[in-house]
């Protein structure tokens, strides 16, 4: 028992000074069954990281398809110039969504919808210097905003 907790006191101070070999000791714990000298503590907040991670990455993209989006359909005074551009990043941005969607995460998505639209519109307020009238609510779904059709 004293061997067990001297080597995850050790892991645990090896969490504080490189955490990818960490990562990987505890990776290798987890292959050979050693669970009771894996770093719970650590290991818990870790995965909760990672799934935060997740979250904010296709929150971020999903905000990027709206910007684009929204530049594309109402800003009119610099669509000849950028048009093809905005429809080449929304389109990046739809690939990338695919690429990382789950259900959780589109279940995560669809919760946060307001709060997405809201720093998406305030950007591009902010990069049309407030001239273009921006509609207030979010006027797609997020099916809409998923699909590479969808004024794509």
């Amino acid at each position: 028992m004293t061997i067990t907790n001297n080597f995850t006191t050790q892991l645990k101070q090896l969490y504080e000074t490189d955490d990818y070999l960490w990562l990987l000791a505890t990776i290798e714990l987890l292959k050979q069954g050693r669970f009771d000298e894996v770093d719970l503590e650590n290991l818990i907040e870790e995965l909760e990281d990672l799934g935060n991670e997740k979250k904010n990455a296709v929150k971020s993209l999903l905000e990027q398809v709206i910007r684009h989006l929204l530049l594309v359909q109402f800003w009119t005074k610099e669509s000849e110039i950028n048009y093809y551009h905005w429809q080449s990043e929304i389109l990046g941005f739809r690939h990338q969504l695919e690429d990382r969607l789950t259900t959780n995460l589109r279940n995560y998505l669809a919760e946060e919808m307001g709060i997405i639209y809201n720093r998406a519109l305030k950007q591009v307020k902010l990069k049309t210097k407030f001239q273009v009238d921006f509609p207030e609510i979010c006027p797609y779904s997020l099916e809409q905003l998923l699909d590479k059709d969808y004024l794509g």
